[in-house]
């Protein structure tokens, strides 16, 4: 198979994106440690769950939307349970599949992290965009997101939680 090299103006593209997948997280991350003790990845394990139905997904389900291996979220809601902000159980429907359940101590922090955490992807990223260029970064998400997750378990549709629930 002959390589199909990057021309100059996607190798500009290509540079400029994969710093924003590599610096991204980063600042997410550290907004979260400074103000809700959460790593990202637990602030959104918390997030998940808090828009699942009864708040309670299937660890299996929960590593799809989360994008993680069984291991990783088994040790990270671990310590989650350990804080009393998720709760496992077996699961009603199939006894050999356990459930993880966001507590009313975790749908505190998810709510008490939520404001600081969209201020930060406000600022870090919606505030730099015109808003024909948010409509943009959608369709070029939407077209990766084609690729990358073509069953779309990362991209359930999107549905507004409560008023006053933690976003």
């Amino acid at each position: 198979m002959r390589t199909r090299w990057l021309d100059d103006a996607e190798l500009d593209a290509w540079v400029r994106f994969i710093a924003v997948v590599e610096l991204l997280p980063g600042v997410l991350d550290t907004q979260l440690r400074r103000d809700s003790d959460l790593t990202h990845f637990e602030y959104y394990v918390l997030a998940m769950l808090s828009e699942a139905p009864d708040r309670t997904l299937r660890m299996t389900h929960l590593a799809a939307r989360t994008n993680a291996t069984l291991a990783r979220l088994s040790h990270v809601v671990s310590r989650l349970e350990a804080r009393g902000l998720v709760r496992r159980t077996p699961c009603p429907e199939d006894g050999r599949a356990t459930n993880a359940s966001l507590t009313e101590d975790g749908w505190a922090a998810v709510v008490a992290a939520a404001p600081g955490h969209v201020e930060t992807v406000r600022s870090h990223v919606f505030d730099a965009l015109r808003p024909e260029q948010v409509d943009q970064l959608r369709e070029i998400a939407t077209a990766l997101l084609t690729k990358l997750d073509p069953e779309g378990r990362m991209t359930t549709p999107y549905r507004r939680p409560r008023a006053g629930a933690a976003r």
